[in-house]
């Protein structure tokens, strides 16, 4: 049982020195502590990779994932895709389309009483259950194998922060295209650039109703398009920039809403009757986004204090400038990350320090995780271990600690559905939770060591014969603080509930 004797030395002080010489020596527990909350959890051989390569180093690389080379799974998922080799407009169009037929289908078979039962209707939900099924597996197989971990765990991050809703509408074919577009590529990237993207991205225009914002008395308010819609407007400060205390009113989000009228996106009828001359839009971005002058309110506006000057599309740029550079955005989202990477409560001197970096680096990610990670709060031991995994967190780090590799990531889908985690599927704007509050609860804890056991027991579908043995796990795993009762319950068990015993242990479900 040596691999449950954790090292209390100061690890602060061993930290400082480690990571201010690149050879110096990595203490076991430094190694697990910086795997515990830059990847999803160390994998096999992990510790020996950080202790041999060094904090320092072992940081830069994470930051600069374009190092790394992709694992193979993954970009086997990634080839095999349907969604990532079409355009968002012909996605929507596609969706459109499938709708009207469903709709046709089942006006068509009322009479039987059960239009579930059309063969083409059962195929069209056949389909889009197999999309989404798709997208589980790349998403779970990117969290597991992935060794671009820290890319992967700030994808996690902002899609949070940015969150949509699989099934609303549209949103059930563009959750892919919106995580691999907007998201991935800019979650190490600028703050400025990652709201540009998401604003300009149909997935969020639709699942917060901006593609039907328009100026009440506009050329173009007509049909469903007649009306000043603020859903977004009240997110995009409430949520994604300023934070629900950073000092806008009711009159700040409905004269932003003013300024975002007429961005929207492009459906197949839209696009037709453009082609006809009968409307004009505009392409936006890179996602299929589209700005439709006839629908836009070009009075001028006053949002925060700045009087906007109605000219189009511009306004939008011009209010997004003025948001992502406000003093509250930085100490919004420093404190977001402050609590996702160190405790629950985090230090305000680690807030503050932060909010500095974001704000002397115009909102580069980056430079802002730097500074975290080579903070001296990020390495307190006051707060290692402080964290409690969400439903997602800990079933990744079960997978990565035991090795277990899976052909089908639907066990890992049923089991996030049961805990309330399902991927994609928060329904309100403000995401998942990640404190502890939010998800220990009895019966969630029940069905995490449920997991653990069916893991430990190798009866997980898709890993058979896959059985972690608990001494490698330990190895694995080694660094967490473990209790002397649980030393003890893992001593006493069988051998073959030994690493079901770690794996469903209280320190486990820390990080």
């Amino acid at each position: 049982m040596k691999f449950l004797v954790y090292a209390t030395a100061s690890m602060l002080c061993l930290t400082s020195t480690a990571l201010a010489q690149p050879g110096a020596v990595v203490d076991q527990s430094q190694a697990v502590h910086l795997l515990n909350r830059v990847t999803f959890g160390p994998s096999p051989g992990d510790i020996d990779r950080v202790k041999s390569m060094g904090l320092r180093a072992y940081i830069e690389q994470q930051l600069n994932p374009a190092q790394l080379a992709e694992a193979p799974s993954v970009l086997d998922l990634e080839a095999n895709s349907s969604t990532n080799k079409k355009s968002n407009e012909d996605l929507i169009s596609e969706f459109q389309e499938m709708r009207k037929k469903i709709a046709l289908a089942k006006k068509a078979d009322k009479a039987d009483g059960d239009a579930t039962k059309n063969p083409e209707i059962k195929q069209m939900a056949g389909f889009y259950k197999s999309l989404r099924q798709q997208d589980i597996n790349t998403k779970l197989a990117r969290c597991t194998e992935s060794p671009r971990q820290l890319q992967e765990v700030m994808t996690e991050f902002w899609f949070n922060h940015f969150n949509v809703f699989l099934n609303k509408g549209l949103d059930t074919i563009l959750v892919d295209s919106y995580e691999n577009q907007a998201i991935r590529p800019n979650a190490l990237g600028n703050f400025r650039d990652l709201v540009e993207a998401t604003c300009h991205h149909p997935a969020m225009l639709f699942y917060l109703d901006n593609w039907e914002n328009t100026a009440p008395d506009s050329p173009g308010s007509k049909g469903r398009f007649k009306g000043l819609n603020e859903n977004y407007a009240r997110e995009l400060m409430e949520l994604h920039t300023l934070g629900v205390d950073g000092g806008y009113s009711q009159k700040d989000v409905t004269e932003l809403a003013r300024v975002l009228t007429g961005l929207s996106i492009g459906t197949a009828k839209q696009m037709e009757q453009a082609r006809m001359g009968r409307i004009q839009m505009q392409p936006v971005g890179n996602f299929g986004a589209y700005f439709y002058p006839q629908r836009h309110d070009f009075g001028d506006k006053v949002v925060l204090g700045r009087r906007i000057k109605g000219s189009g599309e511009g306004e939008i740029e011009e209010c997004v400038d003025m948001l992502v550079r406000s003093p509250a955005t930085a100490h919004h989202i420093s404190y977001q990350l402050a609590q996702y990477f160190v405790c629950d409560n985090p230090p305000d001197s680690l807030v503050n320090k932060l909010s500095s970096r974001f704000t002397q680096t115009n909102g580069d990610i980056k430079s802002v995780l730097r500074e975290l990670f080579y903070s001296k709060e990020f390495w307190d031991p006051a707060y290692e271990n402080a964290k409690y995994k969400t439903p997602l967190r800990f079933v990744v780090s079960t997978l990565r600690a035991s090795g277990t590799h899976l052909q089908s990531y639907s066990p890992v889908d049923q089991f996030l559905r049961m805990q309330g985690e399902p991927l994609y599927g928060c329904i309100t704007p403000d995401g998942y939770k990640n404190t502890k509050e939010a998800w220990l609860n009895p019966d969630g804890l029940l069905r995490r060591i449920n997991f653990a056991t069916a893991v430990a027991a190798g009866k997980l579908p898709g890993a058979a014969d896959q059985i972690p043995e608990y001494r490698q796990l330990g190895a694995t795993i080694s660094g967490s603080k473990f209790s002397t009762h649980t030393v003890a319950v893992v001593a006493k068990a069988p051998d073959g509930m030994k690493s079901a015993v770690v794996l469903g242990s209280p320190e486990f479900m820390h990080y």
